[in-house]
């Protein structure tokens, strides 16, 4: 009988240290969240090619003179010059539900894949090719499910750009959206966001496994030390690839839903994400939004400094 309440009482126990472990993470995410989202939406404003502020002549190491774009700093500071500071977190309950959503989507698939788990005797690459169709499954359910929280915050973010009221709080923005535009308006530009995030899984997962297994040299001393390393360096350099599809995402879910930010003059009006991404294509703009610092535009009428 002892044993049967001990196990009980133990049962319980792991039961709310799990709990405990899982309102953790999302606290932590929420948190991490709210820290970079003035970030995000700066980022967010350049992708709409919203440049308020004049560029300034500089000059790079060869003397050649060209016009730097304004900064993350610059750019933040114009934003709290017009709104204040907490206009820098324009949009981000939306955002932090998204990231909640996106959270708890992971870790309940996670759940089921441990407890349906067996043990694996395939060959490496079929495990890996394995291990990443289940992450791919994962990644798309939880971008489904947080999709339409992502379509509200973007529009939050981007009234900046026309001084619009138009979208406010989580419930507003749902009205707003179902009323005008129906559920299909939760899910614009959720094609480019799915593709970006299937390739970077693929990419990343198999450039990393085929680097340890023929790249990596077995008698290195910091073998695993190197290896480890892979995934992060392959993450970098294939979200640089995947950027477009991203940037492809946010623009649809701007595009035509009455803001000044997707109309024009500042948009066309796009009739799918293939047709946002060959006009961003023609225009040079796939990477537009990529970097925060050394933005810059060639002078070409202007002729190079001299010593």
């Amino acid at each position: 009988m002892e044993t049967a309440e001990n196990a009980a009482v133990a049962e319980q126990d792991a039961t709310r240290g799990s709990v405990d472990v899982d309102t953790a993470v999302l606290l932590l995410g929420a948190g991490v969240t709210a820290v970079t989202h003035p970030l995000l939406y700066v980022k967010l404003l350049i992708q709409v090619g919203h440049e308020p502020l004049p560029p300034a002549v500089g000059t790079t190491m060869f003397g050649r003179r060209v016009l730097y774009l304004p900064g993350f700093f610059s750019y933040a500071q114009h934003i709290v010059t017009v709104d204040g500071k907490t206009g820098l977190f324009r949009g981000l309950s939306p955002r932090i539900a998204c990231s909640v959503i996106s959270t708890v989507v992971r870790g309940k698939a996670k759940q089921v894949e441990l407890q349906s788990k067996t043990k694996d005797q395939q060959t490496s690459l079929r495990k890996v090719v394995k291990e990443t169709t289940k992450e791919m499954v994962v990644q798309c359910l939880s971008r489904v499910a947080a999709h339409p929280f992502h379509v509200m915050s973007v529009r939050c973010m981007a009234q900046f750009v026309g001084r619009e009221v138009k979208y406010g709080g989580l419930f507003s923005c749902t009205i707003r959206i179902l009323k005008e535009e129906g559920v299909a308006g939760f899910y614009v530009g959720l094609m480019p966001h799915m593709l970006g995030d299937v390739l970077f899984l693929w990419c990343c997962n198999l450039l990393g496994h085929f680097i340890n297994c023929y790249a990596v040299d077995e008698n290195l001393t910091q073998a695993s030390a190197v290896r480890s390393y892979t995934k992060i360096v392959m993450g970098i350099a294939v979200s640089i690839l995947t950027y477009p599809f991203m940037l492809v995402a946010d623009l649809m879910a701007v595009n035509n839903c009455g803001l000044a930010a997707g109309l024009p003059p500042h948009s066309p009006i796009f009739k799918s994400w293939l047709h946002c991404w060959n006009h961003l294509s023609q225009k040079g703009y796939l990477f537009r939004g990529s970097s925060f610092f050394f933005r810059r535009v060639p002078v070409t009428s202007l002729t190079p400094v001299e010593d």
